[in-house]
């Protein structure tokens, strides 16, 4: 059994408010340039869904009524204020920012006026988790899955003029039986801040009682045909014209539910290159009448596994070896988490890792909006696309649930033409039934290649970590994670080799970081040094191209909370390296980029961090004391690893605080408390209530915990036999969290050593007193060795 480290917890900063009419974003310590356009009139007010548009519909994003309830609560009693939509309950946008807990329900209220129509439908771009929805007091429908488009007829529910809406959410992270991604209720290392709730954007939209209900197209560049599949009831006659800008190129008639082929002769084929997009127009048709007529687009591009003239195995473009040159986006937001603030900026990241001479994304763990894919698809933008894992546990209906979603996931996004893979699981997070459900994914969409397990193998510093069981079954590629320096994965016939993920090359650059007093990377390196370490990279990437490799996925285009590994800060302000250099170091893989688009971010300043440091300690030496400096010299010294330094700035800043205190100062003392032995400490440990409404509950705890066990426990244990009933005694004045980090600190202290006889009755206590808080995979560690003992 592999030792188990103790993983102490990050400090993320969630304030709670009290209830209120209005909206303001919450406090938050970066956030982008786009925040400040958000309001409730303009809350991300783009037609939702390009591929199937029409003129009748209405945006319901904007201020809800909202309140958070205990799990059992049937209809809440009053709303506790107002949240703006579709902004996560987690996000500053929303004006919330409060975590929502497993044992709590999220409900939405808003009023609106019925449409003049036959019929009338509720569309949800995403809810996370599990969402329930009533209209006028009736329950219409529910969905679950928290990446996943779903809509309602609410029709038979809505009365003359005003109408009540309410959807009540569960969403239980990392505790339930759902795919969750990176979202954890506990953020720390490479997992992020959960997202509770509506994600996308709500809307209404008006059809006639009969209508085109979704499109199927799948492009066939061989024989120059559209597959097209209008799915509409059963028998109804369809006519679909594609157009090249006004010039109609073909029209085909038919029925719907069947495939029909649109001829597209001497095809203007699509590529990142050259990204184009037929128009097209489908009606559905009563004799000569139309009675329903979508718009949408569709590209001409075909994606294989071929040999190149040597008879090695590639990835294949449009019937031509092409290199995938991608970078591995996750899709969060500092101010509006899985949700960016506007359209543009959902835009800008894409047409930034563009301009970095990048030709694909891997999108990690995250379904986006279907603007995103729109945006890739116009842009020129090849698409690796992640399934969201199954809860890692794989807890009783997990299974089930990840396939349900899969399925759906597969069908919402075959339209686009920018996805060109489709990747299953992700370094054995949740991974089962390898063959068969890789073999599933091929035979429901063959348009498209499948990367079966993306990290079956990892290396971090030549070091295996993880080995898989023959995880590449039925794949059409071999795939390895490498940190930092790139590798080839083996070679198997049939399949092209992959380095899934490599690089992660810490940078912090201050005032751009999410946590101030962290920087994680898989290495760390001073701006001025990342230009030369990541040329080096690349080169090595292009020697082993050379050997056999079809494409590579850098770790990460932008930083993401803690981890600060991205090219870009994760306010989206800084590029560590100039668009223009990384256009040149990715030139000899990625060629012929086409257009580069337009955007701005400042470089990076390339001064030593540890100089900057230096000046502002002999400001310090020779008798500046002003909060504000103290404050930023304090991060400075964190940052350069002058702990010393910043136990002392730290100190000093919290000493020269004065009641009352601001929300700001406040914030600072969390995160300047580092240990239990610091100025900070006492002030939280004597001040819960208010750090309580700040943090939230838990998120107090943690901090708590954090610092008990720097200051107090880890001391205490150094010994050759740690005095636990010592131990015991020094954290008694610190009630709950200081107990909770006790049992845990002795339980992983135990199951290190491999002592059962004392691991049994401490973990034992530890899972029944504090399990709610315990990770899924950890319980199941714990409870393997528990079983072990006995057997």
């Amino acid at each position: 059994m592999k030792n188990l480290l103790l993983v102490l917890f990050a400090t993320v900063l969630f304030v709670e408010v009290h209830a209120q009419d209005s909206w303001k974003m919450q406090p938050v310590n970066i956030q982008t340039r786009w925040a400040k356009e958000v309001s409730p009139e303009n809350a991300l007010k783009e037609y939702p869904r390009p591929q199937l548009e029409r003129g009748q519909w209405n945006n319901l994003n904007g201020l809800w009524d909202y309140t958070i309830t205990g799990k059992d609560v049937i209809v809440p009693e009053k709303y506790d204020g107002k949240i703006l939509v579709p902004y996560p309950l987690e996000s500053a946008l929303s004006g919330v920012k409060k975590i929502l807990q497993p044992d709590q329900l999220l409900w939405y209220k808003r009023k609106f006026e019925r449409p003049s129509a036959e019929k009338v439908l509720l569309h949800f771009g995403a809810v996370d988790f599990q969402a329930t929805v009533y209209v006028n007091g009736k329950e219409v429908g529910g969905h679950s899955g928290g990446y996943e488009a779903f809509t309602i007829d609410i029709t038979n529910a809505l009365k003359a003029g005003e109408n009540e809406l309410i959807v009540k959410v569960y969403d239980p992270t990392e505790r339930g039986i759902g795919p969750h991604g990176k979202q954890v209720l506990n953020p720390q290392g490479i997992y992020y801040t959960p997202t509770s709730g509506i994600w996308q954007t709500v809307w209404l939209e008006v059809v006639p009682k009969t209508y085109i209900e979704g499109l199927v197209m799948t492009p066939d560049i061989d024989k120059g045909v559209l597959n097209i599949k209008v799915n509409a009831p059963a028998g109804a006659s369809v006519e679909v014209t594609a157009q090249d800008g006004d010039a109609i190129v073909s029209k085909v008639k038919g029925k719907a539910g069947v495939n029909l082929q649109l001829p597209v002769k001497n095809a203007k084929l699509w590529s990142p290159e050259s990204p184009y997009l037929y128009n097209l127009t489908v009606k559905l048709l009563k004799g000569t009448k139309t009675t329903d007529e979508v718009k949408s687009y569709f590209g001409m591009r075909k994606i294989s596994i071929a040999k190149d003239d040597k008879g090695i195995d590639r990835i294949f473009l449009n019937n031509k070896p092409y290199f995938n040159l991608g970078t591995l986006d996750q899709g969060f937001w500092p101010d509006g988490l899985y949700t960016a603030p506007t359209d543009e900026a959902l835009k800008f990241d894409i047409e930034a890792i563009k301009a970095m001479g990048f030709n694909t994304i891997r999108k990690h763990i995250k379904i986006e909006p279907a603007r995103w894919y729109y945006h890739a698809d116009k842009i020129g933008m090849l698409v690796w696309q992640d399934f969201v894992n199954p809860n890692q546990g794989l807890p009783e209906g997990s299974k089930a649930e990840f396939e349900k979603e899969s399925k759906e996931i597969l069908e919402q996004l075959h339209n686009y033409p920018g996805i060109v893979t489709w990747v299953l699981f992700n370094e054995q997070w949740g991974s089962y039934d390898q063959e068969r459900l890789t073999k599933w994914v091929k035979s429901t969409d063959p348009s498209r290649i499948v990367n079966g397990h993306t990290g079956e193998y990892i290396f971090i510093n030549e070091n295996e970590t993880k080995t898989g069981q023959d995880n590449w079954v039925a794949s059409d590629m071999t795939d390895v994670h490498s940190y930092p320096n790139p590798m080839n994965s083996p070679a198997q016939p049939g399949k092209a080799r992959i380095v899934g993920e490599f690089g992660g090359i810490g940078v912090f650059i201050p005032d751009h970081q999410w946590n101030p007093m962290n920087a994680w990377g898989y290495i760390q390196e001073k701006p001025a040094a990342l230009k030369a370490k990541y040329t080096i990279m690349a080169q090595h990437l292009r020697l082993l191209e050379e050997q056999g490799l079809s494409g590579s996925i850098y770790t990460q285009p932008f930083d993401v909370e803690g981890e600060q590994n991205g090219l870009i800060t994760y306010d989206r302000e800084v590029v560590k390296i100039p668009f223009e250099d990384l256009r040149k170091i990715h030139a000899p893989l990625n060629p012929a980029i086409g257009t580069i688009p337009m955007v701005t971010a400042k470089n990076a300043d390339l001064t030593d961090p540890a100089m900057v440091y230096s000046q502002m300690l002999e400001e310090y030496i020779n008798g500046k004391r002003e909060p504000a400096f103290l404050k930023k010299l304090a991060m400075a010294a964190n940052q350069v690893g002058d702990k010393p330094g910043a136990e002392n700035a730290g100190t000093e800043y919290i000493a020269s605080l004065h009641e009352p205190l601001s929300e700001e100062d406040l914030m600072a003392i969390s995160q300047f408390a580092k240990s239990s032995r610091d100025a900070g400490f006492a002030y939280m440990n004597n001040h819960p209530d208010v750090f309580k409404k700040m943090l939230g509950e838990r998120q107090y705890a943690v901090n708590m915990m954090n610092m008990i066990y720097k200051g107090t426990i880890e001391p205490m244990t150094k010994a050759v036999k740690p005095d636990w009933d010592g131990i015991e005694t020094a954290i008694k004045p610190y009630g709950a969290p200081g107990e909770e980090m006790y049992l845990r600190a002795r339980t992983i202290y135990y199951l290190n050593k491999q002592d059962w006889e004392e691991f049994v009755p401490v973990a034992t206590a530890y899972m029944n007193k504090y399990g709610d808080h315990i990770r899924a995979e950890e319980k199941e560690t714990f409870q393997n060795a528990i079983n072990k003992t006995k057997q």
